[in-house]
């Protein structure tokens, strides 16, 4: 059985339905685009720019190496080991200032040649810190999204961690000086040798970090890292120390004086030594002569020039 025509006039349409080309009240055609207000505003504060990031990384780099802003356990290491640098330089002034000496039982840059082992312990367990932590969870592209730059980032963590060492040798050694003046010891003589203390203070934050930084960038294990420059610090002072003691009193002992170049420490404390004619005794480290102090600059220079030189060709590939 087949359906009647449909008798409607022509342009009429059926009750419900919409005819062609048009719509309800109301809607609109599917492929009309609909802008919604949904409160967004655009920045209008100030751009603070590279300076300001490379500022913050330092800031909050230094803050990381003496585990401020982290968890309690972070603290725990940073704060005894600058109680194990300080402690001992109070219980020397408060025992020279009870049996009314005259001056200190150490030298300022004697002392701080004594904390080798204690600072090493420092800078082997925090350089990895500010560096191999930031390789091990990829968020070295992130500081690079922003306007700062990889030779920005490298002077940062840098600096912070020069900062944290100096900050390190320097807090025994106002420990020291301050309670020198208030025992009443000589004011001249305390601050010439405390200046030159300061001078070792910056030589120790400079050399050996400088060094440490690079092999904590070589790795994203912070135990790899730990390890590594733990390891080179002590066996190569040990080296230069055994090669010294073996010689003493010998033709040979000022040869053996060299080998303190494939030490950090043991350079900086030849060439102090040698520079202000400090230290006395058999074992005493110092550059040989004035050729020795002129190699020994240069070598320190080198080190120094040549790790930050590495730290950048190492985070071009990053």
């Amino acid at each position: 059985m087949s359906l009647p025509p449909d008798t409607r006039p022509t342009g009429t349409t059926p009750a419900g339905a919409t005819p062609t080309g048009t719509t309800p009240a109301g809607t609109t055609p599917a492929d009309t685009g609909v802008i919604h207000d949904i409160g967004y505003r655009g920045y209008q504060g100030p751009r603070l720019g590279r300076a300001y990031a490379t500022r913050s990384l330092f800031t909050q780099s230094l803050r990381a190496a003496y585990g401020l802003g982290r968890s309690g356990k972070s603290k725990v290491l940073p704060m005894l080991v600058l109680g194990a640098v300080t402690v001992p330089a109070a219980i020397m002034v408060a025992l020279a200032i009870t049996t009314k000496q005259d001056t200190l039982p150490v030298e300022y840059t004697g002392y701080l040649s004594a904390l080798g082992l204690v600072i090493w312990i420092f800078l082997a367990a925090q350089t990895p810190v500010l560096l191999s932590r930031d390789l091990r969870h990829h968020t070295v592209p992130l500081y690079f999204s922003r306007p700062i730059t990889r030779a920005d980032y490298v002077r940062a963590k840098s600096a912070a961690m020069f900062c944290a060492q100096l900050l390190l040798m320097t807090a025994p050694l106002v420990v020291l000086y301050v309670g020198a003046l208030l025992g009443g010891m000589d004011f001249g003589d305390n601050t010439e040798h405390f200046l030159q203390g300061l001078f070792a203070a910056v030589l120790y934050a400079l050399v050996p970090t400088s060094i440490a930084l690079v092999i904590a960038a070589s790795t994203p294990r912070r135990g790899f890292g730990v390890a590594a420059i733990m390891g080179y610090l002590a066996v190569s002072a040990t080296v230069a120390a055994v090669s010294v003691g073996m010689t003493r009193g010998t033709d040979s002992a000022d040869a053996a004086q060299w080998t303190a170049l494939i030490s950090p420490d043991s350079l900086v404390e030849s060439l102090v030594n040698e520079l202000f004619d400090l230290g006395t005794g058999l074992d005493r480290r110092h550059a040989p002569g004035g050729l020795g102090l002129m190699v020994f600059a240069l070598v320190a220079v080198a080190m120094v020039a040549g790790s930050h030189r590495l730290l950048l060709r190492r985070y071009k590939t990053i």
